[in-house]
């Protein structure tokens, strides 16, 4: 996911912007701030900022200190930076946690952009604020599951098509889609049937309880969440849908950086229903299969390890 990313990068590399082919690359994008901030914008510094596995990452900084946090991929890729924008604009409408305003996304035929307030994300997120204000975030819920737009999951397409039954959604769009991509990209065997058996059985893990279309971030794992130097929450990159408010809070645990606090004020604001944990790692199981796509490797013999583990416990 595009956590490695660089709103809250660590190594800053620095140089002010001069000659003509440099000045050229960034014109359309400081025009494309101009234009939707009616206000003028000289570039003095550009900065490249280290961290991102997906984009590339920079800080600009105008003559009057005013700043503004660029990412740019290959041209092509707008459609990922809209939806990326739009995922943002959709959780600052909650009113309930900070995250990045973004100013415009665009392509020029070079690359493909997005432009954002910078935030100083210096410090730690107050975990306890962070759980109060995400289960606040998941309290505002939709009619159905799903999105109005399809949008990018790391650098995996993930459909959003509205749906009105959960279980649907989750086996044709989420679980259902990964192990068919899995398949082509010649990851049978098993890990398929195990896949196949669990869509089936996967109703099992629902019995009495009732999901409701909520907020959710989609890709809610350590590396997209940072604290301003007072402790203020704030999230980015997102792979934003309505969904069950679960799957969020799945994701915080596969790779760590949320505190005991954290989970204490979640579930303080927002109790969690029974069995929680064994859909867990239920919905995790997307996340490794989609990074089994991407990254291959060890992520095989973990998701053949958490489908077992699931389906042993539906048995």
């Amino acid at each position: 996911m595009d956590a490695r990313s660089a709103e809250n990068a660590g190594a800053i590399f620095s140089h002010s912007i001069h000659g003509d082919k440099e000045m050229k690359q960034w014109q359309s994008i400081i025009q494309h701030i101009e234009q939707t901030t009616g206000q003028v914008f000289s570039v003095r510094q550009q900065q490249s900022l280290a961290g991102g596995s997906i984009n590339n990452a920079f800080l600009l900084t105008g003559d009057n200190g005013e700043q503004h946090f660029v990412k740019t991929n290959q041209t092509g890729r707008q459609d990922m930076f809209e939806a990326e924008a739009k995922g943002l604009l959709e959780m600052s409408s909650s009113k309930t946690i900070k995250v990045p305003k973004p100013v415009c996304f665009g392509d020029d035929g070079v690359h493909s952009y997005i432009v954002m307030e910078y935030l100083d994300m210096a410090g730690q997120a107050n975990q306890s604020l962070l759980g109060e204000q995400l289960a606040a975030m998941h309290r505002v819920t939709t009619e159905q599951f799903g999105w109005n737009i399809h949008n990018t999951i790391g650098a995996t397409h993930q459909s959003n098509t509205w749906q009105d039954n959960w279980l649907d959604f989750w086996r044709e769009q989420r679980l259902g889609y990964q192990l068919r991509l899995a398949a082509e990209n010649g990851y049978g065997g098993e890990l398929q049937s195990l896949g196949e058996k669990l869509l089936i059985e996967m109703p099992k893990l629902f019995t009495g309880r009732e999901v409701k279309p909520s907020m959710l971030h989609g890709d809610l794992w350590g590396g997209n969440v940072a604290g301003l130097k007072d402790g203020t929450p704030v999230i980015y990159d997102p792979a934003f849908y309505y969904g069950d408010r679960e799957a969020d809070l799945a994701m915080t645990y596969v790779f760590g950086g949320f505190g005991p606090d954290f989970y204490a004020s979640y579930q303080d604001a927002f109790p969690l229903d029974d069995g929680f944990f064994v859909r867990k790692t239920f919905y995790n199981i997307y996340h490794i299969i989609n990074h089994l796509n991407m990254f291959g490797g060890g992520y095989h013999s973990q998701s053949v390890n958490m489908l077992e583990q699931v389906l042993a416990e539906i048995n």
